[in-house]
């Protein structure tokens, strides 16, 4: 049976050596760092939490709707490395380096979820990758498997006033998560509110190119807009933005720590 140090050594190993990770038209660009990972049971009832209209909604699907057998749901969060994360400091429009990131970045993302997957079915267990999945959808601008939510039951980190996860490495990365009837056990969560780890400090706001943050959270609509009207027409097939995630006191760590 595979070990929760096993998973950890792969994907480190993956992050590490995986073609995917690596931006060759930047001379060999690094985009993540080996991620960081957290654990949660399947039956954890803050799942059912995020099935309420105020969280993310009814079409939320809990792990077992996704794998009947379902014990555990490993979560992880990939840290973009410093050259990404500094050429994105400036004001303005996206770094190239940022874009990379984005766009290839979840490319080795999904190649990530496959291969956890593949290692969790090879042993002998039951795996499935949400995101890739043909049930995944999005409704409203809400996923029915909201990754950030995910990590944060699985005691990764909180959100933020941008809606980013605050981790200990930062906001600045991907997130992704498999579910699975191998059985490990809980991360415990160093935490008890969502926005815990967020202290309004409102530099996200100062730094949004569109405007779509304020006192009161982030407008997903304005932002999306930007991100189509603005860098996709722009840097097509590549388009993001992360301005709210680089140059904040949370980019790679968690504030005031």
């Amino acid at each position: 049976m595979l070990l929760l140090e096993d998973i950890e050594r792969q994907v480190n190993r993956f992050t590490m050596e995986s073609p995917l990770n690596v931006v060759e038209p930047l001379g060999g660009l690094r985009i993540f760092d080996p991620p960081l990972i957290g654990i949660a049971a399947a039956d954890d009832p803050l799942f059912a939490e995020l099935k309420k209209e105020s969280v993310i909604g009814s079409h939320h699907l809990l792990p077992r709707e996704w794998l009947p057998s379902a014990q555990t749901v490993i979560s992880y969060f990939l840290p973009f490395t410093a050259a990404i994360r500094i050429a994105n400091r400036s004001d303005g429009l996206p770094a190239t380096e940022w874009l990379y990131g984005r766009i290839e970045g979840e490319r080795f993302n999904e190649a990530l979820r496959r291969f956890l997957v593949d290692l969790l079915t090879d042993n002998g267990h039951e795996a499935v990758a949400p995101a890739l999945d043909e049930r995944y959808q999005v409704i409203n601008k809400r996923s029915n498997w909201s990754e950030r939510h995910v990590a944060y039951i699985a005691g990764l980190g909180t959100l933020s006033l941008n809606c980013s996860l605050i981790t200990a490495r930062g906001s600045a990365g991907r997130v992704g998560s498999i579910v699975t009837s191998l059985e490990l056990a809980p991360t415990v969560r160093p935490y008890r509110e969502i926005y815990e780890y967020c202290t309004r400090c409102g530099a996200c706001i100062r730094r949004c190119p569109p405007l779509a943050i304020d006192e009161s959270g982030k407008n997903h609509q304005i932002c999306s807009d930007y991100v189509d009207n603005e860098t996709k027409k722009r840097y097509a097939p590549r388009y993001g933005c992360g301005k709210c995630q680089t140059a904040v006191p949370c980019e790679d760590r968690i504030p005031g720590r």
